[in-house]
């Protein structure tokens, strides 16, 4: 089983977006049963709070659910326990091997790496800005998630039915 886990600051923005559009990618390509997937926060201020407001619209306009999203801030175990663990930004990515025991400092990575249509190397921080800015955010995910899957799917030999 992959395990991946999301992650951007306060997690009810951007890391919840991607948790669920990776879901969804992973659910259509038929691989449910072959991957664990979680989104967190590097701080605590938003914790056992659901997704904001405009990221719950922006996602269910797309057909992703947030409804049932709790933020969290990630722990030192979740380092050992993803296989993958994918930033928004260079602040998340900072933060990240600045929280990771030494043995996993490196793993963090910028989850926009994975992207194929957008030459951007973050997902923007919507928090303060209006809808526009949680749509590009989706934008950013649908992209890079679908890049990060078939980037799996190939590397560890896993059959879809669709990508």
């Amino acid at each position: 089983m992959l395990k991946v886990l999301f992650v951007c600051a306060g997690n009810i923005c951007r890391s919840p977006t991607a948790e669920a559009v990776f879901r969804k990618l992973v659910d259509r390509a038929g691989l449910t049963e072959e991957f664990e997937i979680d989104s967190a926060g590097t701080e605590s201020f938003h914790m056992g709070e659901g997704a904001d407001r405009r990221a719950i619209e922006c996602a269910t306009a797309r057909g992703y659910d947030l409804s049932k999203h709790i933020a969290r801030q990630i722990s030192a175990s979740d380092f050992e326990r993803y296989d993958r663990i994918l930033a928004m930004d260079w602040n998340n990515i900072n933060e990240l091997k600045r929280m990771a025991p030494a043995a996993y400092s490196q793993k963090p990575e910028l989850l926009m790496r994975y992207s194929t249509s957008y030459d951007v190397s973050i997902v923007p921080d919507p928090y303060y800005g209006n809808s526009d800015g949680f749509k590009k955010v989706l934008l950013y995910c649908e992209d890079a998630c679908h890049g990060l899957l078939s980037t799996l799917v190939n590397q560890n030999g896993l059959h879809a039915k669709t990508l």
